[in-house]
């Protein structure tokens, strides 16, 4: 079996597989790189030692059985016998995301006790499931954004095998699946890049440290070893789509810029069309313009100026970044549905600064953008983890779903959404690093003691319970309100299959009314009307025009009079044709 490595820095490079020592020899093709020969099967571990240094895991590894730091082990991925084909979703336009973390899904926290739940997906709806990052990172439990191996996959999780079963049984039943990448940073335990090459620069400087180096001297394979992760879970794992994580954090000033070759190496694989989902808060239309139009060419975007109109909308808040949408959070919410992004060249009290770019409306379909109404951020960044369902009424938690499933954009739900639950989604770490550990239970209760939180109240991160608190109950979906929510999300992504006019890419056409003092907001798409009334009354609505029927409601309407007015129960929506 080959073994390569790039180590341009090293004088002498060693491998140790199985036990048998080799020595590597520099390629003269290929400069700073190192290759041998040696006898290796599927399952067979190995290290390399640089100089005469300590075995240190292969940069490139596929697995790693024994943890970040332990040595890596080969993948036969040949010897994988897959079912299915991928499933055939034309594009985003029709479709339906749910983010799912596989720790928390299921008590067992594993790939394959997830692939048991898919059925419950299909049945509500959806058409494809984002999974949260899968790197290995320290011990267990984890969010997965402090990965490192960027082509492995974590072994409590179930390693490389469990990630093939999850995707093929998805496959089998028409669910397509998104991974979420990181690239932005590696985690601080079991990153052993530095010791090999420049995969981190000073040139630039991130949340995280050190950037990863995409533009500085050795960037050029610094760009291959992303460029080569990604593609590995797009060929060898046959997944269907990669959500990128924060890409407004990849410092790099290269005239040809990493995202556009990623986004155009995705495009020529062979087969069923892959796709690129970012996650951006620069509230800028290029990330997603075409290439040929000098944009950077991924096919959608994340986003959270929608969120943060909504959010204000149901709940009042009004601290940090939601400030300037509580202004007035219903015409934020209309600027959102109808010009995409709220900051859109506006002024930014967060930021003191103005932010954002308009998006040309008559030139780029809404499914270039994903709209939600919870994340694993937007819940897990709270000092307790507490989803809206803690704190709102049934009433608005179905007009939440209602504007999210039904609006221009392409729906997510978080899991457990669908059914209100109301288990928290806290901050959870599992690092064997005593002094790694501390530090990051005390930075998180600094964090929000500067918000006047007590230490106390802060959920510990490296206590086993904050994880098993986060973990869904599935007992709840058959309580009450949650199966009367439940049942409300099946019957709305059921009309969003049905009716054309809710999958209509066009976002010129989008037409909203709205009564900030009556809490009332109603948008047009085709010949649907949307209507939610957040306040704590009865309103009346003038809709104007006919309406025909009412295609589903939170609480039982009528249909308007003469007048086209329509009178909504408090807390409540409904969908008009």
């Amino acid at each position: 079996m080959l073994f390569e490595v790039w180590a341009p820095r090293a004088e002498r490079v060693e491998i140790e597989v199985d036990g048998d020592r080799h020595t590597l020899d520099n390629d003269p093709q290929r400069r700073g790189w190192w290759t041998v020969e040696a006898p290796a099967q599927d399952g067979s571990r190995y290290g390399y030692s640089l100089d005469g240094g300590p075995l240190i895991p292969d940069p490139r590894s596929r697995r790693q059985p024994e943890g970040p730091d332990g040595p890596s082990a080969v993948v036969d991925h040949d010897l994988f016998a897959w079912s299915h084909e991928r499933p055939a979703h034309d594009s985003l336009q029709s479709a339906v995301v749910y983010e799912l973390h596989v720790g928390t899904y299921t008590p067992e926290g594993t790939l394959d006790a997830a692939a048991a739940r898919l059925p419950e997906l299909v049945e509500l709806g959806i058409t494809h499931v984002e999974l949260m990052p899968l790197c290995p990172f320290p011990g267990t439990h984890g969010w997965g954004y402090e990965g490192v191996s960027l082509w492995a996959v974590h072994e409590p999780y179930g390693g490389p095998e469990a990630l093939k079963r999850f995707v093929d049984a998805a496959h089998g039943q028409g669910l397509a699946v998104v991974l979420d990448v990181v690239h932005n940073h590696l985690g601080p335990t079991g990153n052993y890049l530095p010791q090999y090459g420049p995969y981190f620069t000073d040139t630039h400087h991130t949340p995280w440290g050190a950037a990863v180096n995409l533009d500085a001297p050795g960037s050029d394979e610094v760009r291959a070893y992303l460029l080569g992760s990604a593609l590995a879970w797009l060929t060898d794992y046959r997944i269907d789509g990669l959500r990128l994580d924060a890409v407004h954090a990849l410092a790099d000033d290269r005239a040809l810029t990493f995202l556009e070759e990623l986004s155009a190496a995705t495009d020529a694989l062979p087969g069923t069309p892959r796709f690129l989902i970012a996650e951006s808060d620069l509230c800028d239309p290029r990330t997603t313009t075409p290439r040929e139009r000098g944009g950077l060419g991924l096919h959608a975007q994340w986003n959270d100026d929608f969120h943060h109109a909504l959010h204000t909308t149901l709940t009042g808040e009004s601290a940090g970044y939601y400030a300037d949408f509580a202004r007035a959070p219903l015409a934020g919410l209309a600027k959102t549905l109808t010009d995409v992004f709220f900051h859109n060249g506006t002024w930014s009290s967060f930021r003191e600064r103005h932010h954002g770019r308009p998006v040309h409306r008559a030139g780029t379909p809404a499914h270039r953008f994903l709209g939600y109404a919870q994340t694993h951020d937007q819940i897990g960044n709270r000092a307790l983890g507490d989803r809206l369902a803690a704190s709102l009424s049934p009433g608005l938690l179905a007009c939440s779903a209602a504007l999210t499933l039904t609006g221009p954009f392409v729906p997510m739900l978080f899991m457990g959404e669908e059914w209100g639950a109301r288990t928290p989604w806290q901050f959870f770490t599992d690092h064997r690093d005593p002094e790694l550990a501390e530090a990051v239970r005390q930075g998180r209760r600094r964090e929000f003691a500067a918000h006047g939180w007590a230490e106390e109240e802060i959920p510990d991160p490296q206590d086993p319970a904050t994880r098993d608190r986060s973990v869904l109950d599935r007992a709840e979906r058959d309580q009450e309100p949650h199966a009367r929510l439940l049942a409300w999300h099946r019957r709305l992504i059921a009309l969003r299959r049905a009716h054309p006019d809710l999958t209509d890419p066009d976002l010129a056409s989008v037409r909203v009314a709205y009564d900030e003092t009556a809490r009332w907001i109603a948008f047009r798409r085709g010949d649907i009307r949307v209507v939610a009334n957040f306040s704590k009354d009865a309103v009346e609505v003038p809709l104007g025009g006919e309406s025909t029927r009412v295609l589903a409601a939170w609480q039982p309407v009528e249909l308007p009079g003469p007048d086209g007015v329509l009178t909504l129960p408090a807390e409540s929506c409904a969908l008009l044709q």
